[in-house]
């Protein structure tokens, strides 16, 4: 007998999370079954979700007896829209742990990506007791790069797309997303287009967020030495989004840490390299 093909549409499901003042409805994919539990959090990009980010890596750490969980961070995909005034990596962590609270899970093995790896991060110094092992990918700490130019060329391109959502806007950021384009269909252009214009709102409130704080992820570094969860941080050598010494500056905070770097790699590891990178990650979370 094998086993159900798990799509997008049958993992779909909703959360209300009440946390102070917030009352957002949530939208996440579970997947699989398993006495732990991977929670995948996406990047920032326009059009963004948990099932466009990871799908890729969710089938393996199924097939390994992981449950896996992909949250859709508030103003990205099904979840609701809010501006964001503050520090969005905080946001984030606050409303995964009303999820997890939800689906009445204790602790979990946190992977993020970009957005996702600085939300992972405020939740391991928010809520260090609900978190087994992290994985960072492109993300984890704000603050200034020592030798590229702030922003980085890519956010330019990023913050120009939700400023205007045009193909063109978003094929100018997803030529320097990835360092080989070959896979970047106009089928994917197009789906990623048609997914960001059907939320207006989020694309908007974005920018509104951007005007109320231009720095919606802070530079946790001077804390990242409180973290004591089992850390891998991958990196891209050619990410032109968050420079690749980010990453060192999280290894170098980060006590229990280490880092890889794939060659001939942007910003989005776990798709590029998606079967080495899920090789990687298992054998980090068995051993």
């Amino acid at each position: 007998m094998t086993a159900p093909t798990i799509t997008e549409a049958s993992t779909s499901q909703f959360a209300r999370i009440n946390a102070g003042e917030l009352d957002l409805l949530i939208h996440y994919n579970d997947c699989g079954q398993g006495d732990e539990t991977v929670v995948m959090l996406h990047g920032s990009g326009p059009g963004a979700s948990g099932w466009a980010n990871f799908n890729r890596n969710i089938e393996p750490l199924v097939a390994a007896g992981f449950r896996v969980i992909l949250m859709d961070c508030p103003g990205w995909s099904k979840s609701d829209s809010i501006v964001c005034d503050g520090s969005r990596s905080d946001l984030n962590a606050i409303v995964l742990k009303g999820l997890l609270d939800a689906l009445g899970i204790e602790k979990a093995h946190i992977l993020g990506n970009s957005m996702g790896g600085h939300s992972a991060v405020a939740f391991a110094l928010r809520y260090p007791q609900r978190v087994g092992k992290l994985v960072l990918m492109g993300g984890g700490t704000g603050g200034a790069s020592l030798f590229t130019p702030m922003p980085t060329e890519g956010i330019k391109r990023l913050q120009g797309l939700y400023r205007e959502p045009t193909i063109e806007n978003l094929k100018a950021m997803m030529e320097i997303f990835v360092f080989d384009t070959g896979d970047l269909t106009e089928e994917l252009f197009q789906a990623r287009l048609d997914n960001m214009l059907a939320r207006r709102d989020h694309l908007e409130n974005f920018v509104k967020s951007l005007q109320a704080n231009p720095k919606q992820f802070p530079d946790f570094s001077p804390r990242l030495g409180e973290i004591n969860a089992e850390t891998l941080v991958i990196w891209g050598r050619q990410d032109r989004f968050v420079p690749m010494d980010t990453g060192l500056r999280l290894v170098a905070g980060l006590p229990n840490s280490e880092l890889h770097v794939f060659n001939r790699c942007g910003h989005w590891a776990q798709w590029e390299h998606a079967d080495k990178f899920n090789r990687m990650v298992l054998d980090f979370l068995t051993h």
